[in-house]
C-alpha cells in the first residue's frame, strides 16, 4: 500500500480542480476531502476527524499569525477537531484559537476541546477554581460554550472528584460544557467517576493520555482496560514525542537549548535510533514521512479515536494528516513496536 502523495514542498492550499482517484488516501487530492471522514468521540455525540490540531505551540513558539495558517490548512484539508489547554501559553493559545473560529466563521463547524486546571489564576479542580477557569477559558476564546471540558489532575490534584464532577454537572447544565473528559486520573479515579456517573453526575467520556510508540507505559495496563470496558475516547497526546518521531533531529547536535529541545533530546540514544529506523524504513515502503508512521501506528491501535498533534508550520499538519489513508501491515506494526522495546 503506498501512503499519499502531497508536495511537501507546495502550499497546503492545494488545488481543487482534479477528481480524486476512489482508492485515493483522503489527503492526496486537496481540500476538503477530509472533510467526509468522521469518528464518533466515544459517547459524546460528536463526530470529529480522526486527528486532532492541538494549540501547545501557538501563542509560545507559533506566533498568532502563523497559528491562523496552521488551523487554516488543517481546516482545508477537512479536519474539524481542536484541542487546548487554559495553560497553554498563559491562555493566548486559547485566545488565538478563539479569533480564527471568529474571523472564519468556524466555531459552528469545529469540536472544541479544552484542558482545565493548571492556570496560575485558576489552579486545581475545585469547584471555585473549576467554574473561575471556564469563564475565563470561554471569554478568551470568544465562544459560549465548550464542546468537551478536559479536567486535567495530572499534578496531583487534591480537588474532591464528587466535588469536581458536581461542578461539572452544573456547567453542563448552564449549556457552558457538552461532554467531560480527563487528562492524569489514575485507574482508581476512572472507576471512581463511573460509579458517581450512575448517582447523576456527567460521566468521563473522553481519555487524553500521553501515549507514543515510545511513551506507553502510563497507558498500557489498567488505565488501557478500564477506557476500553467504559468505551471511553482516547485521544493521545504527544503522539510524536515532542516531535523526536518526525525524525527531523537524529544528534545531540542538531537539538536546540531550549525546553523542545531537551525533550526531543531525552530520546536520542539505541532505542530513539532503532525506533527511527524502523519509521524510516515503514515510511520509505509507504512513501509518507516519519510523522505520518508514527500516527498511523497510533491509529492502529483500536482503543485510539484521535491523536492530538501540535505544529510548528502548515505542512506539519500536512505530514501528520497523511497518516489517516494509511493502513499498516501487522508486519510493519510489529516491527515499529520490537524496535521501542
Amino acid at each position: 500500500m503506498s501512503g499519499s502523495g502531497v508536495d511537501e514542498t507546495a502550499s497546503p492550499r492545494l488545488r481543487r480542480d482534479r477528481a480524486p482517484h476512489p482508492s485515493a488516501p483522503i489527503t492526496l487530492q486537496g481540500p476538503g476531502l477530509g472533510s467526509h471522514v468522521r469518528v464518533p468521540l466515544g459517547e459524546t455525540g460528536f463526530e470529529v476527524f480522526p486527528l486532532f490540531l492541538g494549540g501547545g505551540e501557538f501563542g509560545w513558539n507559533v506566533d498568532a499569525a502563523a497559528s491562523h495558517d496552521i488551523l487554516d490548512a488543517y481546516a482545508e484539508l477537512g479536519g474539524n477537531a481542536l484541542h487546548t489547554a487554559d495553560s497553554y501559553a498563559a491562555g493566548r493559545s486559547e485566545y488565538i484559537i478563539g479569533e480564527w473560529m471568529r474571523s472564519r466563521r468556524m466555531r459552528d463547524d469545529t469540536v472544541l476541546t479544552v484542558r482545565v486546571g493548571r492556570h496560575p489564576d485558576n489552579p486545581g479542580l475545585d469547584s471555585v477554581n473549576l467554574v473561575r477557569a471556564v469563564e475565563a477559558s470561554l471569554t478568551r476564546l470568544g465562544t459560549d460554550r465548550i464542546d468537551v471540558l478536559s479536567l486535567d489532575a495530572a499534578r496531583g490534584d487534591t480537588a474532591m472528584l464528587e466535588d469536581t464532577l458536581a461542578t461539572s454537572e452544573w456547567l453542563v447544565e448552564a449549556g457552558k460544557v457538552r461532554a467531560i473528559g480527563a487528562h492524569g486520573y489514575t485507574a482508581a479515579q476512572l472507576v471512581e467517576a463511573r460509579i458517581l456517573s450512575s448517582a447523576g453526575y456527567p460521566r468521563i467520556t473522553v481519555l487524553d493520555v500521553p501515549y507514543n510508540v515510545l511513551r506507553r507505559s502510563e497507558f498500557d495496563g489498567d488505565v488501557r482496560l478500564i477506557a476500553s470496558a467504559q468505551n471511553m475516547a482516547v485521544t493521545p497526546s504527544h503522539p510524536l514525542a515532542h516531535g523526536f518521531l518526525a525524525g527531523e533531529t537524529r544528534t545531540r547536535g542538531q537539538s536546540t537549548q531550549s525546553v523542545r529541545g531537551s525533550q526531543v533530546a531525552a530520546h536520542l540514544n539505541r532505542r530513539g535510533s532503532r525506533v527511527l529506523r524502523a519509521l524510516d524504513a515503514v515510511g520509505s515502503e509507504l512513501g509518507i514521512p516519519d510523522a505520518a508512521v508514527a500516527v498511523a501506528w497510533l491509529l492502529a491501535q483500536k482503543i485510539v479515536t484521535a491523536p492530538i498533534v501540535n505544529a510548528f508550520a502548515p505542512r506539519h499538519v500536512v505530514e501528520c494528516m497523511r497518516a489517516v489513508g494509511v493502513r499498516l501491515s501487522r508486519a510493519q506494526l510489529s516491527d515499529i513496536a520490537r524496535a521501542a522495546e
